[in-house]
This record gives structure tokens, sequence and C-alpha cells, in this order.
């Protein structure tokens, strides 16, 4: 099996942590994008046809989460015939990456689950030194007051976004902590930068979607490791809002009720079919225009119509439902975990689907493709299938 060659899989694992870190310390988006190109879509299409029983063992165990995603990406791509957007093409193009993505975590499996949160381990750190250099060159290079919002760099420069990836990493360390005492030195550090990210970003929904899901840890992990966290969680929320309460204020709910009003409206005026995939759309709200809806389902629900959230809203739950099913090993928590938060997430902001590889990612199709790696968790014998909570 060529995919399982030990060049093979390194080729994948560079692939996947160009994926994590790079989005954050790559020169440009360009250079970001062909890095996925040469390291992530151009593996998965040369390894295709070796591992074509892998895929067989996806439909086989998951065939409810295959159906929805080939019917939302069939749906996308039939709405294309009454879009409105500029270049068909590349909007047809970008559902063949979601395709290739989704594709490639099967054979990742090959590395083995353990090896995968390893990966991520290392992907958290690098976000952590992006994290350092993004406030080192906000707050000194360009010499901004420490009030001011941070704005990353690379692909988390958005202050919303990419606070939703830092948080997102955030998620999958402390649900996987490393074992070596070396390695938890730059785990613990790594964490250190990655809250003060959040903190400098000032994304309120980041923040509160990641409380929400570390408060609620101890349901699927019930252990006394993350009632601490749980506890720690609150105690920190309580004094940050004490702290920052002024800060966290002034800015109101930011529109949202109203743009959320709005996009009802929109809805309703094109309810089964939608505007098409890549269609632009503003939305008018509070005197103001809005390039997007600030919620994943009531934009899915424009540009795809009613059918195209619905499927959404069904690959959602069929993955919720095949992480449920592995809830009792470590990379089911913390998949749990990263569930959860992306889901509060999509609520806030991260209106795209369907765009080229984004910080929106993250919270859409990498929980979606790490779901699909649980086949080979389930698939091990029952003593075998208690991953270790620490790597």
């Amino acid at each position: 099996m060529m995919y399982a060659r030990r060049w093979a899989q390194i080729w994948l694992a560079i692939g996947f942590l160009w994926f994590l870190v790079a989005i954050a310390l790559a020169p440009s988006n360009k250079i970001y994008q062909q890095g996925l190109l040469l390291f992530l879509w151009l593996p998965t299409l040369v390894f295709l046809w070796s591992a074509r029983a892998v895929f067989a063992q996806v439909w086989s165990a998951q065939r409810g989460l295959c159906l929805v995603v080939f019917l939302l990406l069939g749906w996308s791509a039939l709405s294309l015939g009454w879009s409105a957007a500029d270049d068909l093409g590349r909007e047809f193009k970008r559902l063949m990456y979601i395709s290739v993505f989704l594709m490639f975590f099967p054979i990742l499996a090959s590395l083995g689950v353990q090896r995968i949160m390893q990966l991520l381990l290392w992907g958290g750190i690098g976000l952590g030194v992006a994290a350092l250099y993004s406030i080192i060159y906000y707050y000194g290079f360009l010499d901004k007051p420490w009030s001011a919002r941070l704005w990353g760099v690379g692909e988390i420069s958005h202050p919303i976004l990419g606070a939703y990836v830092i948080a997102a990493a955030v998620i999958w360390m402390l649900h996987w902590p490393p074992q070596q005492r070396w390695l938890q030195a730059l785990w613990g550090v790594a964490l250190l930068l990655l809250g003060a990210f959040l903190v400098l970003c000032q994304s309120r929904g980041a923040a509160l979607g990641l409380l929400i899901s570390l408060v609620a840890m101890p349901l699927w992990c019930r252990d006394r490791r993350s009632c601490v966290i749980s506890a720690a969680t609150i105690v920190a929320a309580i004094a940050g809002f004490i702290v920052m309460y002024s800060m966290i204020m002034e800015r109101g709910s930011s529109f949202r009720p109203e743009i959320f009003k709005a996009s009802l409206q929109m809805i309703a005026e094109h309810p089964w079919l939608g505007l098409g995939l890549g269609s632009f759309y503003e939305v008018s709200a509070a005197g103001q225009q809005f390039d997007h809806t600030h919620n994943m389902f009531t934009h899915i629900a424009i540009e795809l119509g009613i059918p195209g959230m619905l499927l959404w809203l069904a690959v959602w739950l069929c993955t919720l439902r095949e992480i449920w099913k592995t809830r009792d090993t470590a990379f089911g928590k913390g998949l749990m975990g990263l569930w959860l938060f992306s889901t509060l997430a999509m609520q806030f902001d991260a209106a795209s689907l369907t765009g080229t590889p984004r910080a929106e990612w993250f919270i859409s199709w990498l929980p979606v493709g790490l779901a699909t790696v649980l086949v080979w968790v389930r698939a091990r014998a029952p003593g075998c299938d208690k991953i270790s909570g620490s790597i």
C-alpha cells in the first residue's frame, strides 16, 4: 500500500501541519494555498487509488455522514445553475477542494490516532509561536496601544476569525496534553501565548464559545482534570469580566440581532433555491451594509436555500453522532470539545463554508474530516481503543 509507506506518511504529516500552522506563518495567502496544493491536495490524489479500500471502510462505517456530505456538495454544484457568481468555474473548483480535503483524512489515519494527536499538538505549539510573533509585531513594531484589538499575522489577521483558530487550538491542546516533561513545558508556554492572543483580540464570540466548551468539558471527560479546568475557566471568566467590563460592554451587541432579523427576511425572498453558490450579497441592517450574515446557518440558507442549510445541519449532526460513539476515547473527547466550540462559533461569525481554505475551515470542515478518523478508533479491540489521555 503506497500510502502506508514511510515517505508517504511523512508527506501526509507535512500536509496536515502545513494546514494547521502555515495559515498564520506563511508569508502570504498565495503561498499558503500553493503549499496546500503541494502537501495536501497532491498526496491525496496520488494515493487515491491505493487507498480505495480505506474509503470503502469509511463508507461502510459512516454511510450516513458520507451520504449527506455528497448531497450537500451535489446541491451546491447544482445551485451554480442559478448562481450569479462572477466565476462559476472557481466556485466548482472550491467544491473539489473540499472533497479532496475530506478524502485526505482517511488516508492520514494510516499514521495512527496517536500520531494525529501529536501533529495537532505541534500545530498548537506552532500557532503559539504565531501568537507571540503577532503580539510583538502589532504592539511592538507597529506601536499600537495595548487597548487596541490585536490583528494577527497571515490568515489569522482578522481579530474574530483569527481568535476562532486560536481558540480551537486551545480546545485540542487542553484535551490532549503531552506526557514528556520537556514537551509539557512547550505545551504550557504555547497555551499561555494562545490565551494572551485571545484576550488581546477582544473577540467576545470566541471567548464565549471557549468558555462554554471548557466549562462543559466534564460532561464528556468525566475526570478530575476536566473538573479542575472547568472550575479554573469559571474563575478566569469572572475575573476577566470584572477587569474588562467596560471594554466588553461598550461594543454592545455589534448589530447581531439586527443582522439576524435582516438575514431571515433575505432567506424568505429565496427560501428554496437561495441565490446560488458564490453569489454576492449584502445584509442591510441598522442603517449599515454587512458583507455576510455573521452566522454560518443563515449564510448557507441565503446562498443555498433552506435545503442547503438543512443538508449542512445534517452533516454537522452526523459528525456529532460519529464523535458521540467514541466519547470514551481521548480522541473522541477532544473532538467533542472541538465540535461544541465550532457549533457556538458558527452562531457569531464564520459565514463561509465553500471558500478557499481559510480560518473558517478550522470550525467547519476540520471537525468533519477528523470525524472520519474515528472509523479506526472504533475498529480497535475494546482494550486498545481506550487511547491514553496523554501523548
